[in-house]
């Protein structure tokens, strides 16, 4: 099953100096027990993962560096494109409400890669899970002031919410029509009761009303930590059929997936989800659509 080359739409690299989520005292994260993570991952290791399985080009995806550091995270990521030639797209961090953002967003947009910006809304009543300080972020006048500057620079959105967030999302979605939106993890399922699938289903098919949002096949084992065709594939087949072919990429979430699984092992995974499609579509999702969302 390798009829297509691939995208890596989301992936990350990291110096551990730089990350003081990975440095400092150990708590809870959405992704369980992390200590495999707190070390130097270099595009280097990255390329001897991602080149054997056929990956052709990458995007990376903003880490959460050090307050005040987010410039010089796209600037590093920027040297390392020009040093390996991958990756060839970045997403960057930027606080949309803070009064700086004009000034941060020039210096990034100084870095030819640059893509889009993610910061991260997901909000849940299990601290653990919680990333953004409140649920309601995205509507803060000054927040949306901040969107409205990225959608005058033509950069994306990366847009990571949960179920309970969509509908604010997707009414986000329709106030930007002429921003990208590419929602991260096709919505971050965690909830898989019959209540929980139905209430994903609702808020993914408000998203997916709005032609200005597309899905991430990424991330899809964060919850029960676990890379496997029999919990993946109902997400994914889902996301498909509420989306279409045309408006889903893959992205590995690498390293983070390595606390469960390997490099192979995601792409074997995805590949077996998607086996029930055309060679057209496996190519969009794989390959094609990445090449658009983030103009690679």
């Amino acid at each position: 099953m390798t009829d297509q080359p691939i995208i890596d739409a989301h992936h990350h690299i990291w110096r551990l100096d730089a990350v003081p989520w990975l440095k400092g005292p150990q708590v809870p994260r959405i992704f369980g027990e992390y200590g495999a993570l707190r070390r130097d991952y270099g595009i280097e290791e990255y390329l001897a993962n991602c080149r054997a399985e056929g990956v052709v080009k990458s995007v990376f995806i903003q880490i959460n560096v050090a307050p005040d550091a987010e410039v010089e995270e796209v600037v590093w990521a920027q040297s390392v494109a020009e040093r390996h030639g991958f990756p060839h797209g970045i997403v960057g961090y930027a606080d949309l409400a803070a009064p700086n953002l004009c000034e941060v967003l020039d210096r990034q947009g100084a870095c030819v890669n640059l893509r889009g910006i993610r910061q991260q809304l997901h909000w849940h009543e299990k601290p653990a899970y919680r990333f953004a300080q409140s649920p309601t972020l995205m509507k803060g006048p000054g927040w949306l002031a901040g969107l409205a500057e990225l959608d005058r620079r033509k950069l994306s959105f990366d847009l990571q919410v949960f179920t309970s967030q969509m509908a604010d999302a997707a009414e986000l979605a329709r106030a930007f029509p002429q921003t990208l939106f590419i929602l991260q993890h096709a919505g971050m399922l965690k909830d898989r009761s019959p209540e929980g699938w139905q209430a994903w289903r609702t808020g993914m098919r408000q998203l997916a009303a709005c032609p200005n949002v597309v899905s991430k096949l990424s991330g899809l084992g964060t919850f029960e930590h676990v890379c496997s065709v029999e919990l993946w594939k109902p997400v994914v087949l889902e996301t498909l059929d509420i989306f279409g072919a045309t408006r889903c990429v893959f992205g590995s979430n690498w390293p983070i997936e390595t606390l469960w699984t390997d490099y192979a092992a995601i792409i074997d995974t995805m590949r077996h989800c998607l086996v029930g499609l055309t060679k057209e579509e496996r190519a969009a999702v794989l390959h094609d659509n990445a090449l658009s969302v983030y103009r690679l």
